[in-house]
């Protein structure tokens, strides 16, 4: 099952596409990476997500992605004594520890986390953005704040502080729990909430290990201040949009998305572009025409995966959301102007071996023009690299590890499949066209660029170049 794109899908399960039958429709369809949205459902739910995923793996004989996506800290208002409260713009309203039920004047907000980094002149955001207050005095366990918007508030609606730092980890007590269930039962990648600063990665890393790739989500103002760091960090980031979208003005998101996709392909790390992609296909059987070129502007910009949220989860028509944006996806790629694009915005590399030997297979690829790169990797780096380089021709990803190949299933370009790693300069070429073969990425007369590393098996050793010749 080879697909005719290089931008992955990535599908959120859940009430509405958790069945065996319906993930393998998914998968059919063109999700290339399913996510586990642990801000919903028990591990029971997803335990049994995973199993069918893997069911269906087996089945097809395709490595699938798993995601966790890690639910983060939540910071949330208490409740009102009539469950709401109209506030008036201009109207004084304070925010304190008090548990007493809020009213028009006042209400708890039991996070002394915020109190202690919050300063006059602030911004707090409530419930998504939709009500604005400014704060004018703060102490401990106190703000006096003045409301900018009319609007009704109730019980435990969101708060973001966009403009400070908050003293908290990325992972909360139920983000280790999930983390270390997410963890036993194999996830590919795990998705790290409320990345607030590189020290975040760092602290996940350390709980991780080598068990999961890290994906940051880019969603908070002070993460975009690290940017850089962060992304040397992680393995993977995503442009979060709604939380971004909150805490920034709304004409910042779209050139920080650029600005995220921009570095993510400098450093050659997978970039993710996530949010209301094409939400109104929750109800509607069709997207609208902005969404379908807010989708196209993210394969354009480069991006390796765009991903569903509520539109798989739980919408009306999950199959078709699919099927849509791999429309979208194909078309875009083969309009001339995205190879253009491509052309111009093309990486230099990097002075390493690794980087030399991949530019190299994609240029001598381009020259003799060859069917397919193909590449030994034991990690996925050397794969990454080429990706990085975005060839006109399909990446064919050779690993003798499932977890790897199911991890390049997220990967821009990249057909991934499990081979035994060679031992030698014949059995690499051998391979190779085997593969090549069995996988329908090339046929008979076809040339292959074969890239791996001396000694082979050694983990970025990428460091030989070898065309073949498909028999």
């Amino acid at each position: 099952m080879k697909r005719s794109r290089n931008a992955k899908i990535i599908a959120t399960l859940g009430p509405a596409s958790s069945t065996r039958a319906r993930i393998e429709q998914l998968f059919k369809a063109g999700a290339d990476v399913f996510r586990l949205n642990f801000s919903h459902g028990t591990h029971e739910d997803h335990k049994e997500r995973y199993d069918a995923i893997r069911d269906v793996e087996k089945e097809t004989g395709r490595p699938i992605g798993i995601m966790l996506d890690l639910q983060g800290p939540k910071l949330r208002l208490g409740t009102f004594r009539d469950g709401s409260a109209l506030l008036g713009a201009g109207r004084p309203f304070r925010l304190d520890l008090d548990k007493t039920p809020g009213d028009v004047t006042r209400a708890p907000l039991p996070h002394p986390e915020i109190f202690e980094v919050l300063k006059p002149g602030m911004m707090l955001l409530l419930d998504d953005g939709k009500m604005r207050l400014k704060i004018h005095k703060c102490g401990k366990d106190f703000a006096e704040t003045e409301v900018l918007v009319d609007g009704v508030l109730s019980d435990r609606k969101g708060v973001n502080v966009p403009d400070a730092v908050l003293p908290l980890s990325a992972l909360t007590e139920k983000d280790m729990a999930d983390l270390k269930f997410g963890l036993s039962i194999g996830v590919d990648w795990v998705a790290l909430s409320f990345v607030q600063k590189a020290d975040d990665i760092r602290e996940a890393r350390k709980i991780i290990g080598k068990k999961a790739s890290i994906i940051a989500k880019l969603e908070k103002p002070s993460a975009i201040d690290d940017l850089e760091e962060i992304m040397e960090l992680t393995d993977a980031v995503m442009v979060a949009r709604g939380d971004l979208g909150v805490e920034l003005p709304p004409e910042d998101v779209p050139i920080l998305q650029k600005r995220i996709i921009t570095l993510a392909r400098q450093k050659g790390k997978p970039v993710i572009v996530a949010t209301q992609m094409l939400d109104s296909m929750v109800s509607a059987p069709a997207p609208t025409r902005a969404e379908a070129s807010d989708v196209a502007t993210a394969i354009y910009d480069g991006s390796d995966a765009v991903m569903l949220s509520a539109e798989t989860a739980a919408g009306d028509y999950p199959i078709e959301t699919v099927e849509i944006m791999d429309r979208i996806i194909r078309r875009v790629e083969g309009d001339p102007l995205y190879h253009t694009y491509r052309q111009d915005d093309r990486i230099d590399p990097e002075e390493t071996d690794a980087d030399a030997i991949s530019a190299a297979a994609r240029q001598v690829a381009q020259t003799i023009g060859a069917a397919a790169i193909v590449t030994y990797t034991t990690t996925g780096s050397t794969t990454y690299r080429v990706a990085r380089e975005r060839p006109e021709i399909t990446i064919l990803g050779l690993t003798p590890k499932i977890e790897t190949a199911r991890k390049l299933a997220l990967v821009w370009g990249v057909h991934s499949a499990v081979s035994a790693d060679a031992a030698n300069f014949a059995e690499m070429v051998k391979g190779a066209r085997k593969v090549a073969k069995a996988e329908k990425v090339a046929m008979r007369g076809d040339s292959v660029v074969v890239t791996a590393g001396v000694p082979f098996g050694t983990p970025g050793a990428t460091n030989i170049l070898r065309i073949a010749t498909i028999s």
